[in-house]
């Protein structure tokens, strides 16, 4: 099997196009190709998911303990996994590195592509690689891949320098190509399912990596025995009981879901039902609904125009449908979202307004208390604090001051720097965003609050039946 980290210098030296050409590049090649996403990210998974045709895994050394990435990684490898780093091979959060790109390599035994953004540079790129190598000797850089550059007679300069003063491979030379550019939004790529060209775009990026990186020369170097499984990812120590079904949102606005989310809603006994929130009249028939993040401001108009599913979801909510809503979803279901200059009605279950802003809110890593109100059954094991992640230009604003919240904001922003998971009714609606991780079982927990509505609910109807 292979497998490698697709890491850079520093942000934005093109790892993602390097990334998701390697994938469609591979693929085409007859390759089974699985790839992962270091940090929290949904974006780039996304478009990763659908260059290699699988859904992508994120690996998070902040979020999740080793073992848990070792499992988590070992249990979906395949052929040749990929897996893409996030800003600079040594950025990170901590002082010593342990949460950085370079720490995920060494816990994964994954050779380093270091994808170099070569724009300018001629001498200058050897002390930069030679940097790298010394900076961490047990970091196997394998290759370099160039990026941006000027031309055969820039690239032909480079590949000598680099061979004269280094011992490290150059497996890829990438001409400077505006059509491999993917638009970027404030969160990062444009997220492929807004994407009508996204298929296009793919094929168009497979192609020129496949002219313009040595595909077998890759694959020679990141050649590694599979790693053993410490143990399996651990599971949430609630019972599972009787199936449920729960509406999904899964759309232009809304495709904000972690693969291992979904595969734990599973698990815990959901069916997940899809549905479209710019083109569906009505909800479809489910126990529950869940509307993950987005970004539904760019689809504004179209979810104002389906007035016939705001007032059913509304409706909905206040009978008394479990639902969960993040970031996104907690946007659409307020009383409507203030964006360029121009005020959008929406479902109207949250009283409150959301108003759009040109610098972020709240963006990175969060930590949550949680409080009594939280209507979710807990697992009888000793409460832990919440780790999790927030990014958004948003506020929620104008809410009653008897407004109920499901979290204490330790760290992060959350609704109004303080507080998080608004309730209403039997809706828990948060900006943070949950992963099913290491201690944190949302998944399981959800999917018993909607079983928990539904057994009442069938209890409610049978004695009313009863009395007439």
């Amino acid at each position: 099997m292979n497998r490698m980290l697709i890491s850079a210098a520093h942000k934005s030296s093109g790892k993602t196009m390097v990334s998701i050409g390697l994938c469609a590049a591979l693929s085409a090649r007859g390759h089974a190709v699985q790839p992962f996403k270091k940090g929290p990210d949904y974006i780039d998974p996304m478009w990763l998911s659908q260059a290699a045709g699988h859904a992508c895994r994120n690996l998070d050394l902040y979020l999740m303990e080793n073992d848990d990435v070792i499992a988590t990684f070992a249990q979906h490898s395949s052929e040749v996994n990929l897996v893409e780093g996030n800003k600079g091979l040594y950025d990170g959060l901590a002082l010593d590195g342990s949460n950085s790109n370079a720490a995920l390599a060494k816990l994964l035994d994954l050779p380093v592509i270091l994808v170099i953004d070569a724009r300018g540079m001629t001498r200058g790129i050897a002390p930069l690689i030679l940097g790298y190598q010394a900076f961490d000797r047990d970091i196997n850089i394998a290759g370099v891949i160039l990026n941006n550059l000027g031309g055969r007679r820039h690239e032909s300069k480079l590949r000598q320098v680099i061979e004269h003063y280094t011992d490290v491979p150059v497996i890829g030379a990438i001409q400077h190509d505006e059509r491999l550019s993917i638009i970027e939004r404030h969160l990062g790529l444009m997220p492929s399912n807004e994407s009508h060209v996204a298929t296009a775009k793919i094929k168009q990026i497979g192609e020129a990596i496949a002219e313009q990186v040595d595909l077998d020369k890759l694959l020679a170097l990141t050649q590694k025995a599979p790693l053993s499984i410490p143990h399996k990812a651990q599971v949430s120590p609630l019972p599972c009981g009787e199936k449920v079904k729960i509406a999904i949102a899964r759309d232009r606005s809304f495709g904000f879901y972690y693969a291992d989310d979904l595969d734990a809603l599973e698990a815990a006994g959901a069916e997940l039902v899809p549905f479209d929130a710019l083109r569906d009249a009505k909800l479809p028939e489910a126990d529950g609904l869940y509307i993950g993040g987005g970004f539904p401001e760019t689809c504004a108009a179209e979810l104002e125009a389906n007035t016939a599913l705001r007032a059913d979801i509304k409706r909905a909510i206040e009978n008394g449908l479990p639902a969960y809503a993040e970031c996104g979803g907690l946007m659409y279901l307020s009383r409507g979202i203030d964006y360029e200059g121009r005020s959008f009605a929406m479902v109207g279950a949250i009283p409150g307004d959301v108003r759009m802003y040109g610098k972020p809110i709240g963006r990175g890593y969060v930590h949550l208390k949680e409080d009594g109100e939280h209507p979710w059954p807990r697992p009888d094991v000793p409460a832990k604090q919440v780790k999790a992640h927030e990014f958004h230009y948003s506020k929620l604003e104008n809410l009653p001051p008897d407004s109920r919240f499901a979290y204490h904001v330790e760290r992060g922003y959350g609704i109004d720097g303080e507080r998080d998971g608004l309730i209403v009714h039997n809706l828990l609606a948060s900006y943070t965003h949950l992963r099913t991780i290491g201690s944190c079982y949302w998944a399981t927990r959800f999917v018993a609050f909607v079983r928990r509505c539904k057994e009442q609910q069938s209890r409610s109807t049978s004695i009313n039946e009863k009395a007439l």
